[in-house]
């Protein structure tokens, strides 16, 4: 016999409930609001080869989406925001992927690790991110932080979700 446990069940309508942190809102939504905000502030410069380079191994081409390296900073950035410590091995094997090799079987392959490292460093020179304090990858910083939940608070705020009583 099986018991399934589903805490929260019913929504309530009355009342809304505001986010005020990156882990209250939606990643997807928040993933485009930021990167709208880094492309609008000009934080991030892009490099030169953002328009030619392929973001892996695994991939045939380069992005088609003009504005990806602020989607992936963006992305980051949230990553270090909920994980503290990651560095560019982390980001390289959180975005790689599977590799197609014809009739054989496929492998998992890591990210560009370039791609990694540089956005990491001008995330660095923005003060959005600092370096770990027990040398392991980087953290989020304070203006980091604030940044990131003022973005999340501006979002559409989700309905509460509470417990079925």
């Amino acid at each position: 016999f099986f018991f399934f446990f589903f805490p929260f069940t019913k929504m309530a309508d009355d009342e809304e409930y505001v986010a005020k942190t990156v882990k209250d809102v939606c990643p997807h939504l928040f993933t485009k609001a930021y990167s709208a905000h880094l492309k609008k502030t000009d934080k991030i410069e892009l490099p030169s080869w953002v328009d030619i380079v392929k973001t892996g191994v695994h991939k045939e081409q380069a992005p088609y989406d003009p504005d990806w390296f602020y989607t992936r900073a963006a992305s980051m950035a949230r990553q270090i925001y909920l994980h503290k410590g990651l560095g560019v091995g982390a980001f390289k094997r959180k975005y790689g992927g599977r590799k197609p090799r014809g009739t054989c079987t496929e492998h998992f392959t890591t990210s560009s690790g370039s791609i990694a490292r540089h956005v990491l460093k001008q995330l660095e020179s923005a003060g959005i991110v600092e370096m770990n304090e027990e040398g392991t990858g980087r953290k989020i910083s304070e203006v980091g932080q604030r940044d990131l939940d003022v973005i999340a608070g501006s979002l559409p705020s989700a309905k509460a979700i509470v417990p079925d009583a």
